[in-house]
């Protein structure tokens, strides 16, 4: 565990889902580096549909907050963050981030990639074209786990086969809950640097489904040339569509003029602060109005606190007259360490305002309030 990802990763919470404020190009920095130093690095790519599903789903959720680099892929979710600010400007699609590591040559050295999954076929098929086109990956294997649960394709027999390929990136396409539940199944023990779900990846490099040209990917209209070469897939994009339109009326129209509201009052402009306590209790004290341009002691406080201490945490928010998305996604990330020491957080003394943005912000039933 390094709690120091706290201070490092710049995050913020859109559509109740944590993601690293981060470009493609740094995003394939950071994989690279990763690769090179031998670091793990669970990659979640979530889009629209991650974001709706995630709603109703814990354990999908929770594998989001797990991940160790989270980017945004899909432009509903970036016209969604220009309108309620957050500084989240860039689409980075899992196929255009996989397409780019692809052709970085920058030692002799090639990135090793395991394909898990896939339909009947298509893992080995894009195991052939990766050897004959990338000039900076190689694919050292696949395996195709057919229909079966996550339980039996995460047997020691099937780790070990992928394990004894050695590769750097593992590929993972078996539908996105399943493919997130196998990674965080089978995480601690495969022994690559790079693992993500990239169902769509796997198609794409198979050359069974061809990506929707780069026009249509701004106009955010990839979705439509999915169905046109996948039709099965128009009942899962309708029921995204319609649950959006749900989640903008409900959540995030309300949230872009509350917040815009309360970004004009004095409660705004109060100087913030954060104060440890252990006494009876470990106890956060937080004050004033917390955002992104302050979020560097808050950080530092969170590592503090999951270095130093092993008692059960309680911020009090009594004094709190403001957050933002930043302080919501650190503070899931700050949970999530937490409940890997097993250890509690509660947000205790919250004010009705700041009670108002953690619900707006699909975030509310995520942390316990009291």
């Amino acid at each position: 565990m390094n709690a120091t990802a706290i201070i490092d990763r710049d995050m913020q919470c859109l559509l109740g889902l944590p993601f690293d404020a981060i470009t493609l190009e740094q995003s394939v920095i950071h994989l690279l580096k990763a690769i090179d130093d031998k670091e793990r690095c669970f990659l979640s790519t979530p889009n629209l549909n991650f974001a709706i599903s995630t709603q109703s789903d814990n354990a999908f959720f929770d594998s989001v907050v797990d991940s160790d680099l989270s980017v945004a892929d899909g432009m509903p979710l970036i016209w969604v963050a220009k309108l309620l600010g957050i500084p989240i400007t860039e689409r980075v699609a899992g196929s255009t981030l996989f397409d780019e590591l692809s052709k970085q040559k920058v030692s002799d050295k090639k990135i090793k990639v395991f394909f898990f999954g896939g339909q009947e076929g298509v893992a080995e098929l894009a195991h052939q074209n990766l050897n004959e086109t990338s000039a900076a990956m190689e694919s050292c294997g696949f395996y195709d786990p057919g229909f079966v649960s996550v339980d039996e394709m995460s047997s020691a027999n099937i780790i070990e086969t992928i394990n004894s390929c050695e590769p750097d990136f593992i590929v993972v396409a078996l539908g996105a809950r399943k493919g997130q539940e196998w990674i965080q199944q089978n995480k601690e023990t495969l022994d690559a640097s790079v693992i993500s779900h990239l169902g769509a990846v796997i198609n794409f490099v198979a050359g069974n489904v061809e990506r929707a040209p780069v026009v249509w990917q701004r106009l955010g209209m990839e979705w439509l040339w999915r169905i046109r070469q996948e039709p099965s897939l128009w009942k899962r994009y309708l029921f995204d569509g319609l649950a959006f339109i749900r989640l903008m009326l409900i959540n995030v129209l309300p949230l872009a003029v509350y917040d815009r509201f309360l970004r004009r009052t004095a409660s705004f402009h109060i100087p913030s602060d954060i104060k440890l306590e252990n006494q009876e209790t470990l106890t956060l004290r937080l004050t004033g109005s917390i955002h992104h341009g302050v979020m560097d002691d808050i950080k530092q406080q969170f590592s503090k606190v999951i270095e130093d201490f092993d008692e059960d945490v309680v911020i009090d928010c009594e004094h709190l007259a403001y957050l933002d998305s930043a302080f919501i996604a650190s503070t899931l990330l700050f949970q999530r360490y937490l409940n890997e020491q097993g250890r509690l957080l509660v947000l205790s003394n919250v004010p009705a305002r700041i009670v108002r943005l953690l619900s707006l912000s699909s975030v509310s039933e995520r942390f316990t309030l009291s």
